[in-house]
């Protein structure tokens, strides 16, 4: 069978016509412009598209259903993507980041559903924080760098069987003197939902199914934060905890001059507010007891860290 080592105009022909979609109907379902599209399909084998397209495709096709791969193949005499067969399951590429020890897992570049429209949007390959930041993650940066701690630590020091729990009471500002100091950074709105939610869009962390028990929010009565790792049943696809409830998570996303998104809701939310898909925002200077964060890094930064050549 052949593989397509590289696409062009024809495949991307042949992938339009299997999925049954008019050009601006695969021109949404891509993220890119009709004129591309048709841009494309007229120059046939003559033209292939920059990196980031070739990939938007390769998750595309490997997005679809049994039926309109089939028909792909058909149309193309056999032909599939090449390493299709090879791909790392989901959430596999765990990692320990090198200066903080904290636990991060690899979100590979492709398109996912975004927002409450399931607007199609490319993220290139970055790495996210299994955990949101814990008291005892944000004391280690308190002690290295003098950082002023939150209001309700005690004479500079948190309850001890809060260690575990999501730092809490820390600005925007707080947020990403941390992620700097961790050599991270906080996670844009863009690649915060699609850790939540995975390249297939689901309403929830865990699926489409409505379940508050999975997820500290309002409605369980639970009253105050719990620990980091406390909802496994509630993790995404990617294995990130807490990304609905527990707390509001500082993005690094501006909405507006002196304002930043936040999502996931929080112990204090109602379940409904708690989607990954809607939008929030809040003063940078905003402190309260159901806010933390968690940090993101860019896979080639990352990585380059890990093998010892940053």
């Amino acid at each position: 069978m052949a593989n397509v080592q590289v696409w062009t105009g024809t495949e991307i022909k042949a992938l339009r016509t299997a999925m049954r979609l008019s050009l601006r109907e695969f021109a949404a379902h891509l993220g890119v412009s009709e004129r591309n599209i048709s841009k494309w399909e007229a120059k046939g084998s003559d033209v292939t598209p920059i990196p980031v397209n070739q990939a938007i495709l390769d998750t595309a096709l490997r997005m679809s259903d049994p039926d309109t791969k089939a028909r792909f193949k058909g149309l193309t005499g056999g032909a599939e993507i090449s390493g299709a067969e090879t791909i790392e399951p989901i959430g596999s590429s765990q990692v320990r980041h090198p200066l903080t020890g904290s636990s991060m897992v690899k979100v590979d570049g492709s398109i996912y559903q975004s927002g409450p429209s399931n607007t199609p949007l490319w993220v290139p390959s970055y790495y996210i924080d299994i955990y949101l930041v814990s008291n005892a993650d944000y004391a280690q940066f308190v002690a290295a760098t003098g950082h002023q701690p939150p209001q309700h630590w005690e004479n500079g020091t948190f309850p001890k069987e809060l260690a575990n729990h999501p730092v809490v009471w820390v600005t925007w500002k707080d947020a990403a003197a941390y992620a700097k100091w961790a050599g991270k950074t906080l996670p844009t709105a863009q690649q915060w939902e699609k850790a939540a939610r995975g390249t297939r869009g689901a309403t929830y962390p865990w699926g489409d199914q409505p379940t508050p028990a999975k997820c500290n929010v309002r409605e369980n009565g639970v009253g105050t934060t719990t620990a980091v790792d406390c909802y496994q049943s509630g993790t995404s696809p990617y294995g990130v905890y807490d990304m609905c409830g527990n707390v509001w998570e500082w993005l690094d996303t501006q909405s507006t001059p002196g304002r930043r998104e936040l999502k996931g809701g929080a112990w204090t939310s109602q379940f409904d507010r708690a989607v990954p898909s809607q939008f929030n925002d809040a003063n940078e200077t905003m402190c309260d007891d159901d806010t933390g964060f968690r940090c993101a890094a860019p896979a080639e930064d990352l990585e380059r860290l890990l093998h010892g050549t940053g």
